[in-house]
């Protein structure tokens, strides 16, 4: 694995808009980035990062059997009592996933190191799956890099197939909330995969949402939504006005309610309990747990619904921070303690393995990078080429 210094394309900026990359660069900073590019090896990307991805997704089921079985665990993830049953009878309805993203920390010779599991609302899918495509093609025809080089990438081909697969009868609606440019872009990006499929696909803000009067969820032409892909998170639609009538309305959601369990940090103590010792897994345990407190200092606190880096903070010898901490929102629903694993560091940066998973199966390699030892929302997304 190398950091690779190139020479951006000249016209890049006019090949994302005329791409529909809208947030190549967000107030100001670019979040793209093709001065560097990170060049693995096919092993690295077949051993250290494919299958370990693959085999870890299976041990998540069986963290899913293990959740909806026992109260005790559904209750340590902060899911309301109200929706266990249908987070539960997502699961046992064989309810189909669509995609997910595992961050590993890696650094060429492995085992990579599970990070976190952003399994209900990923985002840097577009830039994944098409962005750096389109580079790599330029990038190789104009001689900006290696010649014959490849890519872990087929998300986009996953994508459209997937959408066709997945037994959605009537129109697809997606929705994400109003205020987020990026998450507009990523839904816009799987409406079209939706059309490749031969969806109907139909776009809606969350707010645009409302209820008919047997409970059934509509959209703005009081059309009954039948299967609603969401990039919103299970635990925000749970606290919502609507949120009581999720299990009776007879919608089908993508992701599906028992992501709720896998996209929660609560999954990372869940499965060192399960599989302790795996090489790809981190020690890890819920904060009020006593082996909490026999963890290596410093070791990371998250909190259960944490996104995008925010209050992430690492404890020290004597109980406080040696490292700036995002304060956001997140925290009352209760934290995990892992085990701290640095992330590789090149030149000051720090990159962040994302490796996408579609239906269940790795397909993809996104890098975020971050001069911060906690990758936030303001990294950016470097290319990646596989060249021996």
């Amino acid at each position: 694995m190398e950091r690779l210094t190139i020479r951006p394309r000249d016209d890049w900026k006019e090949t994302a808009e005329r791409h529909g990359f809208t947030f190549h660069t967000i107030d100001g900073q670019p979040y793209w980035d093709e001065t560097a590019c990170y060049k693995f090896t096919l092993r690295q990307i077949e051993d250290h990062l494919e299958y370990p991805a693959s085999e870890l997704e299976t041990m998540c089921f069986e963290v899913v059997e293990r959740a909806i079985a026992d109260e005790v665990v559904l209750r340590r993830l902060a899911i309301p009592a109200a929706f266990w049953d249908a987070v539960s009878a997502s699961w046992r309805n064989r309810e189909r996933n669509l995609y997910g993203r595992m961050d590993f920390a890696y650094d060429g010779h492995g085992p990579a190191k599970l990070l976190e599991y952003n399994a209900d609302t990923p985002t840097s899918l577009y830039e994944t799956a098409v962005f750096q495509w389109v580079w790599l093609e330029q990038a190789m025809e104009r001689g900006l890099i290696p010649p014959q080089g490849d890519q872990f990438n087929s998300v986009h081909e996953r994508l459209v197939d997937a959408l066709g697969r997945i037994g959605i009868a009537g129109p697809l609606h997606l929705a994400c909330a109003r205020d987020s440019g990026e998450d507009r872009a990523t839904v816009a990006y799987v409406e079209d995969c939706a059309r490749q499929a031969g969806l109907d696909a139909r776009f809606l803000h969350m707010d645009e949402i409302g209820l008919d009067p047997m409970g059934r969820f509509t959209d703005t032409d009081d059309l009954t939504i039948s299967t609603l892909f969401k990039l919103y998170p299970w635990e925000w639609l749970f606290e919502e006005p609507f949120g009581l009538s999720i299990p009776t309305s007879g919608c089908a959601f993508i992701e599906p309610a028992w992501k709720a369990i896998l996209s929660n940090k609560g999954l990372l103590a869940l499965l060192w309990d399960m599989f302790e010792g795996h090489p790809n897994l981190l020690p890890a345990h819920f904060e009020d747990d006593p082996r909490a407190a026999d963890l290596p200092r410093p070791w990371v606190r998250k909190p259960l619904l944490s996104r995008e880096g925010w209050n992430v903070d690492l404890v020290g010898d004597d109980g406080s921070s040696p490292a700036p901490v995002k304060d956001g929102p997140y925290g009352a629903e209760g934290h995990v303690a892992q085990a701290f694993h640095p992330l590789p560091e090149f030149a000051g940066n720090r990159p962040v393995c994302g490796v996408w998973l579609i239906a269940s199966q790795p397909c993809g390699l996104g890098i975020r990078e971050d001069t911060s030892w906690v990758t936030g929302n303001d990294a950016r997304f470097l290319p990646h080429i596989i060249s021996e």
